[in-house]
């Protein structure tokens, strides 16, 4: 019975130490509401707990096998647009029928109306789509496809990127160690005789299975992260963004190409200055730096020549 103690004993205190994983750092609230559908998913994986638990160790090098993490990295990318269409409802229908057909699906959609500054409504959505990340460039092609003037229609666009593969690592490395104390707890029980230590060793056995469990969710949660990029696009009417215009003069448009022109010239400005300073600086140094060390070798010897015919005069006097 002190045997079958301190074996449970060791074994609890390697669970405890092996139980450290957690979800992705930075991870935001709006981020999380985007992945519900995949951690439904990916909790419903191990819905057979005894028996998915019950893996032995050639199973275990499979499934860990079967992720590949030293072969590749796991990258979970996503992307977020704001544009211009003539008809947000036709375009959001439109994004997720693309979604669907790259073997994607919809998040969640939303469909209101707004109120321009002279008093009409028009419709206003955003819709979160999931692709396959190898396919995201194409859908964000389409996507931005779908407007009249990208230069003016594309308010915005941003893509995001987030490497997890020591997660990952870390997570199956920790699915190893919980599975060994599984195994080892079964070993332990098969060998008890006393009631209280079955007992014991049950309670400690549902425990572990239960971090296997949750190690198993984790793990697929990152994985379907990776493999299926999220999309979010906001979809505004044409009206609500429409310039001001007095007959065939638009100053509204005439104001973004000014301010689009004063980007570009600051930007060529900036790009001037970091090569002045990166390249031309170093490059002239090189040069000028030589010449300044011998003319004021030069000089400095000129004037201690000087200095030496001045101190010779007195003396030529007195002689």
């Amino acid at each position: 019975m002190k045997k079958t103690k301190s074996l449970l004993l060791l074994l609890v205190s390697t669970v405890l130490i092996s139980s450290c994983a957690m979800m992705p750092a930075g991870a935001t609230r709006s981020e999380e509401a985007l992945m519900e559908p995949m951690m439904a998913e990916a909790w419903e994986a191990p819905a057979a707990a005894p028996a998915a638990s019950k893996m032995d160790s050639g199973e275990s090098d499979a499934y860990l096998a079967e992720s590949g993490i030293d072969s590749e990295r796991i990258v979970i990318k996503n992307a977020n647009l704001s544009i211009v269409v003539a008809d947000p409802v036709e375009s959001m229908d439109a994004i997720a029928k693309m979604a669907e057909g790259m073997g994607g699906f919809v998040v969640n959609s939303n469909l209101y109306k707004s109120t321009t500054r002279t008093g009409l409504e028009v419709p206003t959505a955003n819709i979160t789509v999931r692709v396959p990340s190898d396919r995201l460039d194409s859908a964000l092609d389409q996507i931005k496809g779908m407007v009249e003037n990208p230069r003016v229609d594309i308010l915005s666009e941003d893509i995001s990127g987030q490497d997890v593969t020591s997660e990952v690592t870390d997570l199956e490395s920790r699915l190893r160690n919980l599975q060994a104390a599984e195994k080892q707890l079964l070993e332990i029980m098969e060998n008890a005789t006393e009631s209280e230590d079955v007992i014991a060793i049950f309670r400690e056995l549902t425990s572990v299975r239960e971090q296997i469990e949750v190690t198993q969710g984790q793990i697929k949660y990152y994985r379907e992260s990776a493999r299926l990029s999220a999309i979010y696009v906001n979809l505004q009417a044409k009206e609500a963004v429409e310039p001001i215009t007095i007959g065939r003069w638009q100053p509204g448009l005439e104001a973004q190409k000014a301010i689009q022109a004063l980007l570009d010239g600051g930007k060529y400005l900036v790009n001037a200055l970091i090569w002045l300073v990166l390249f031309a600086v170093p490059f002239l140094a090189i040069i000028v730096l030589p010449v300044y060390l011998v003319v004021k070798f030069f000089r400095k010897h000129a004037q201690r020549r000087k200095q030496d015919e001045m101190d010779k005069k007195p003396a030529d006097k007195k002689k």
